[in-house]
């Protein structure tokens, strides 16, 4: 089993930033993958962004290239997502998704590739 936990949203001005945090522990493999989901009021869920452990490299949906980063802890199962530039359609719950293994590329955007969830953190751009 492993727990999933996101932390850091917030209430921020359009132009502002905010920094998430992800953390999973439990039976951790070595070559796991997370990424992070939003679903904004009333729609669908989306993909933001995905990293793969061991030199997989980072993934962005087009909406949050160039604003958002991912940043990863070596030392543990654990990530960051800065937000810079937010702009009001960013608002949404954030969820850190993680899988036990390496997620192949045409599946890392696919919300039902991941089968560890934390409940997710309210992000909120309004003036």
């Amino acid at each position: 089993q492993v727990q999933v936990v996101e932390s850091g949203g917030g209430l921020v001005q359009p132009g502002g930033s905010l920094r998430l945090s992800c953390t999973a522990s439990g039976d951790i493999s070595s070559t796991y993958t997370m990424a992070w989901f939003r679903q904004p009021p009333g729609k669908e869920r989306e993909f933001v962004a995905a990293i793969r452990w061991r030199g997989g490299g980072t993934y962005y949906a087009e909406s949050v290239k160039g604003r958002f980063s991912l940043a990863k802890d070596n030392a543990k199962a654990a990530m960051s997502l800065q937000m810079n530039s937010l702009e009001p359609d960013d608002t949404a719950v954030y969820h850190c998704a993680f899988h036990n293994s390496r997620v192949i590329l045409s599946a890392l955007r696919v919300g039902r590739q991941y089968n560890y969830w934390g409940l997710g953190t309210q992000v909120t751009v309004s003036s």
